[in-house]
């Protein structure tokens, strides 16, 4: 039987699902899952149930996601401010985790699970791992740039968020996602996690669509001022090669646009060959960190 419910919409959800679905709707969608513990407190309940019911929650979310075409999911499932919590609740929280997503993984969905996350970490490493580039050799300091750092964050491989949803009241992002959702709709809703609702999702969906054409316009913006960025990079490092080999006599405007069209293919490739040693790199971590023995 499958987590993530299998069954269709009610008559009135249908009709509303097929009217959003006129508008622009979003391809990723990320949720902050806030609230489990007040809601435990609310039920009377012991926090591990809350937790328990916020696991549930995201499986009836993904099925929403699914009936709306929402391809994409990303959620913040722990922090690693979590840890500051008491030991019997992480213990408790993390068996559950491992049993739910476990079952997660025979699912037909793409859900990105942020576990033990923090963003600043997230951009930090991201710093280091271009500094490293540098240090092999693997590309020169004038590449690094903003699109190169987007590629060495763990979401490397999708899109950014077009809606990020936060429950339970917080207005707040909580180090979550904040590289990626520069450009992105935020939508703060007081409902606590657990009881989140298909009209709750709605609600946020219609947001996104109120504001999709200014998102749409500010991220075009972003990339324009960002390809702009790289080729005046790209021309300041052409001059100075020009200068260094030119005898002192200025290149002609043919000779200078052969160079950057040159510079700017071989720095295209430098980046592809580090990027491919880095993914390498991270797979082999996470081998050695598979092979290494558990102690009891």
């Amino acid at each position: 039987m499958s987590w993530i419910k299998e069954g269709d919409l009610n008559l009135l959800e249908k009709i509303s699902a097929n009217v959003l679905k006129a508008g622009p709707m979003p391809k990723h969608v990320a949720f902050i899952m806030d609230g489990n513990r007040r809601f435990a407190r609310k039920k009377n309940m012991e926090r591990q149930e809350g937790h328990m019911q916020g696991f549930n929650k995201l499986a009836e979310t993904l099925r929403w996601c699914k009936h709306l075409n929402i391809p994409e999911v990303t959620v913040y499932a722990f922090s690693i401010e979590n840890f500051k919590r008491t030991k019997e609740e992480v213990d408790g929280l993390m068996e559950l985790a491992k049993q739910k997503f476990e079952r997660l993984l025979e699912e037909r969905c793409f859900l990105n699970v942020c576990f033990a996350y923090t963003s600043r970490y997230e951009i930090t490493n991201a710093v280091r791992e271009m500094a490293w580039g540098v240090e092999q050799g693997l590309i020169k300091a004038s590449d690094v740039s903003e699109s190169l750092l987007s590629e060495c964050l763990y979401s490397n491989n999708s899109p950014n968020p077009d809606l990020l949803i936060r429950t339970s009241g917080e207005v707040r992002l909580s180090d979550f996602l904040l590289w990626q959702t520069s450009h992105s709709c935020l939508v703060f809703q007081s409902v606590l996690w657990p009881e989140y609702s298909f009209w709750n999702l709605c609600e946020a969906i219609l947001q996104y669509q109120l504001n999709h054409k200014s998102i749409q316009k500010a991220r075009e913006l972003h990339q324009e001022h960002q390809a702009l960025q790289q080729l005046e990079a790209d021309r300041a490092c052409v001059a100075e090669h020009l200068q260094h080999h030119g005898n002192g006599k200025p290149a002609d405007a043919q000779r200078r646009q052969e160079a950057l069209l040159h510079y700017t293919a071989c720095r295209e490739d430098r980046v592809q060959d580090f990027l491919e040693a880095l993914k390498h790199k991270r797979n082999s971590f996470f081998s050695d960190l598979c092979s290494k023995p558990v102690l009891a």
